[in-house]
């Protein structure tokens, strides 16, 4: 046995003080229990918070339960999405939230093929009838209104105006303004023959601007589906006078079997020796005495001072003289091969019109008309 101290003890230490130090691990005991009560009491708090937002995730989302109220426009624009759809509509008050109007369009196949264009709806509607009234095309507004060939630009704008909240001023003031229209450089600033005719479905924020964009916009499709540009160089004219040349077929040919020839007889006329470039269209007298197109020109009327009168000056006129549609501009771009220089309408209900090369054989065909116009026409020559 050694004197030495044992090893770990104390001896300065009472043995009481050991006694004490074991009864001090009975708190710590309570500070586990704390502790776990602690980690169990928050393990229970989220799953709680966890289990609620399961339960809000399978919820229902928030929705009105219709019919709605009052009056609200809603446009649908090219590109639109559902989900940006649903954020329009809730930004309006249409839909209570996005997700029950995505929700209703999943379960509508419909859905896909929502039309561009303003419609009518109500404040807090329930999302499947907000969703009803879109996925029908019948429900899209829209001002219908047809513009026909052969019409200068102030009938154009008299009907636009006729048909819609704004005054021919208006449209005037688009017309004096026109590097906002998109007109291309060779029509010099000048819409004339380049509203393009057509029917065209206005929504209700339309403005003067917008309509006389889409009628540009509307030609330019039609000069491109015709190779305009292309057919002028390979002519040997300018975009602009085919274009001209296809205000004058819009005129001239009643048929279409005889618009092709119409032209060719124009270039003709231009070109050749026959009648010294002089075209002598009447309805380019007529536009220069500023009456009705296909009226029958005075004696007076043929001596107007004008460059579009063709009687008098040889040559195109200046621009065209109205707004000719596809098969015109069709048939200044891709004109019939033939030696013809004049063209008689025979008959004037069937509008059966013929071709001649020579002087003499247009009298002939001169005399036609007359014979019809004597026997036949009751009263329409």
């Amino acid at each position: 046995m050694t004197d030495d101290p044992i090893v770990g003890y104390d001896h300065d230490r009472p043995v009481a003080g050991r006694r004490r130090r074991r009864r001090s691990r009975l708190p710590g005991c309570l500070a586990v229990l704390v502790s776990l009560a602690v980690v169990l009491g928050g393990a229970y708090f989220v799953a709680t918070k966890g289990i609620a937002a399961i339960e809000d995730r399978f919820a229902s989302p928030e929705d009105f339960s219709g019919p709605g109220q009052g009056s609200v426009l809603f446009e649908v624009e090219e590109g639109d999405s559902v989900a940006a759809m649903g954020r329009g509509l809730k930004a309006q008050g249409v839909v209570a939230s996005v997700e029950a109007f995505t929700e209703a369009a999943a379960g509508n196949p419909k859905s896909t093929s929502i039309q561009v264009g303003a419609y009518k709806m109500k404040k807090q509607m329930a999302a499947e009838d907000a969703l009803e009234i879109l996925v029908d095309p019948g429900n899209i507004l829209k001002n219908t209104v047809t513009i026909p060939e052969g019409l200068r630009v102030e009938d154009i704008i008299a009907i636009l105006a006729d048909h819609t909240d704004y005054k021919p001023e208006q449209f005037q003031q688009v017309l004096d303004n026109p590097d906002q229209l998109g007109l291309p450089d060779y029509a010099q600033g000048n819409a004339e023959g380049y509203l393009f005719p057509s029917t065209y479905d206005f929504g209700p924020k339309e403005s003067p601007k917008s309509m006389l964009t889409m009628m540009v916009d509307r030609w330019e499709q039609a000069a491109a589906e015709a190779d305009l540009e292309s057919a002028a160089a390979e002519l040997g004219y300018t975009p602009g006078e085919l274009m001209t040349v296809a205000s004058l077929v819009e005129s001239e040919a009643a048929r279409d079997e005889d618009r092709a020839k119409v032209a060719r007889v124009i270039y003709n006329r231009l070109e050749g020796d026959e009648t010294n470039g002089l075209l002598q269209i009447d309805a380019t007298v007529n536009y220069a005495a500023d009456q009705e197109l296909g009226a029958v020109p005075t004696t007076e009327d043929l001596e107007i001072d004008s460059p579009y009168n063709t009687y008098q000056n040889p040559g195109l006129p200046p621009t065209p003289i109205e707004a000719p549609g596809d098969a015109a501009i069709e048939a200044a771009a891709h004109p019939a091969e033939g030696g013809w220089y004049y063209y008689v309408t025979v008959n004037l209900r069937t509008g059966e019109t013929k071709f001649a090369e020579t002087y003499d054989e247009f009298l002939g065909y001169k005399d036609e008309l007359q014979q019809y116009c004597e026997t036949e026409s009751q009263g329409a020559c």
